[in-house]
């Protein structure tokens, strides 16, 4: 009778085992299908045109196929910018987008379909950026985004390398006593404004705390909202990466004003680059690539108009292969082989799209962040090899 009992008893267990494998299998199962097809949890983020706010959703990517291999088939890429940032995304009146970061969504486009104009632009407030990157309504994201420690993780990105070193700092107009060599403290019992519920935002609280000064902090959703009242005299000083600022003044800057661009030194660090979705190795290695071959071609002395010469008779064995010829990778990649020859010869190399958007506002590589790491600055790229 015991013995009846007792395997009765592990016959049960045995059966409850099986049945509580199948429903882990079963919500596995699921998970992945509703990350296969594009839902995801969204973020909170109400973010400025780099700082944000660093709350958010953990997502978790559990496609079984590449993003990639979905670009290929659908044959144009979705990439978010803002539409409205001076000089990285701007849309024109006749519907085109221009700017550095709609020169990147181009280059991505030529890299994996080989033509630079098969790119859909979305435009995106600072508050929809990160969401469209969760929910799957974005490829990838090219808009003035900081990389930063919870954005790499909590909120769910995957970044890739840096396009433009930036940083934080203030701009108010000389008649109120501002100058280049300002600093926080001279902002001292002032109205500054910049957009809500970003790093930004808590970048100039916590400078003006250190400098031991009072302000009045006020912010909007929109940096058009913050320029706006900068213009019609609410805002004393406004605040944001320090390219943004110079983009403003250059366009929006009235005749009879003189503003001040401060302080000389950023007061935080601003990495801006490529953001998509976590976990999907072959679309981050197409994009990561992508900035690394127009780096490596600037170095190289590549530009849009010898590549071709370039590509028949490279000057040595790593520009043979980063231009589709012996020994290249891209095919391993899965993508064309001259995947990069097509990015530099329809798009340009960094210099070249550095110069052809940032230079007509007054940004500048020499003596910067942003000059190539042979001339004192950071930008660099691991070899094609």
């Amino acid at each position: 009778m015991k013995k009846s009992l007792v395997w009765r008893v592990l016959a049960m267990l045995f059966a409850f085992t099986l049945v509580a494998a199948a429903c882990g299998s079963d919500d596995d199962s699921d998970s992945g299908s509703a990350a296969d097809s594009g839902s995801g949890s969204s973020g909170d983020d109400d973010s400025g045109s780099s700082g944000g706010d660093d709350s958010g959703d953990v997502i978790v990517d559990a496609q079984g196929g590449s993003l990639l291999e979905e670009v290929q088939a659908r044959g144009n890429l979705i990439c978010g910018v803002s539409g409205a940032a001076v000089a990285f995304s701007e849309q024109q009146a006749d519907g085109s987008m221009t700017g550095i970061d709609a020169d990147y969504c181009r280059a991505v486009a030529a890299a994996i379909l080989g033509d630079a104009n098969a790119v859909e632009f979305v435009a995106l407030t600072a508050a929809e950026r990160f969401t469209a990157v969760q929910t799957g309504d974005v490829d990838v994201l090219m808009r003035n985004t900081t990389w930063t420690q919870s954005r790499d993780t909590d909120v769910g990105m995957d970044f890739g390398p840096t396009t433009y070193y930036d940083g934080q700092q203030l701009m108010g107009r000389a008649s109120d006593g501002f100058s280049a060599t300002s600093q926080v403290a001279d902002a001292g019992g002032s109205v500054i404004c910049t957009n809500a519920g970003t790093t930004t935002e808590k970048n100039m609280a916590d400078a003006a705390d250190a400098a031991g000064i009072s302000i009045t902090l006020n912010t909007f959703e929109d940096f058009d909202i913050v320029t706006n009242n900068f213009i019609s005299g609410a805002c004393d000083i406004i605040t944001t990466d320090g390219s943004a600022l110079v983009g403003r003044k250059a366009v929006q800057q009235p005749e009879n004003e003189e503003w001040v661009i401060f302080p000389a030194t950023p007061i935080s660090k601003e990495p801006l680059g490529p953001v998509y979705g976590q976990n999907d190795s072959a679309f981050a290695d197409a994009v990561n690539w992508t900035v690394y071959a127009m780096i490596i071609a600037d170095e190289k002395g590549i530009n849009s108009s010898n590549v071709d010469a370039m590509a028949s008779n490279p000057p040595d064995a790593e520009v043979g292969r980063l231009l589709g010829g012996e020994g290249e990778i891209q095919s391993l990649m899965g993508l064309p082989s001259d995947a990069f020859h097509q990015v530099i010869k329809q798009v340009g190399n960094y210099d070249e799209v550095f110069e052809r958007n940032l230079g007509p506002v007054g940004l500048i590589r020499e003596g910067s962040a942003n000059a190539g790491w042979l001339d004192g600055g950071l930008v660099y790229a691991p070899p094609a090899r």
